[in-house]
């Protein structure tokens, strides 16, 4: 009897378990941003998320390859998985800011303002500077350059601690 079965790859579990950490990064990241609390603590619930996406990830593969899963397969299958979700939650992102809230970036630099005025120890002129620097860097390409980026390095570091734990390489002499 023959099956038709695709092997199971690093790239494949990374895809689609990057597909998935994606869209549920996109559902959580629009209720944050609805509910104005994308810059409360509740926002390092997404590394939760990641993070068992990435031990359910390392799994799948662990049973597809009889058990077996060596530390440079786990770290590819999280990172490559860190970046698909990565591009997904960024182009999520950029788009909510550009088309459903376009007031976004204002408040933001708002609260950056009320934040640095605040701490104290700023005249108004360094304040400004500030600002215009912050608002440099609040481009279209400038966010998806950091946030793709940013999802990559921070999911490899991630991939690094959790595939020290979830690796299981194959004995050297059986």
């Amino acid at each position: 009897m023959e099956t038709n079965a695709t092997p199971v790859t690093p790239t494949s579990v990374g895809l689609r378990y990057g597909l998935l950490t994606g869209l549920v990064s996109v559902i959580f990241s629009f209720i944050l941003f609805v509910t104005h609390a994308d810059q409360s603590p509740a926002r390092w619930l997404g590394l939760v998320v990641l993070i068992g996406a990435m031990v359910m990830a390392h799994n799948t593969y662990k049973q597809a390859n009889g058990g077996f899963m060596n530390y440079s397969e786990g770290l590819g299958i999280g990172a490559f998985m860190s970046g698909v979700s990565g591009v997904i939650s960024t182009m999520f992102s950029v788009a909510y800011m550009k088309f459903i809230d376009p007031e976004y970036m204002s408040r933001m630099t708002d609260t950056a303002r009320a934040n640095m005025e605040a701490k104290g120890g700023m005249t108004d002129e360094q304040i400004d500077q500030g600002i215009v620097m912050m608002q440099k860097f609040s481009t279209t390409g400038w966010m998806v350059l950091f946030g793709v980026v940013g999802s990559v390095l921070g999911g490899l570091l991630i991939a690094l601690i959790v595939s020290a734990f979830t690796k299981h390489s194959k004995p050297e002499f059986e």
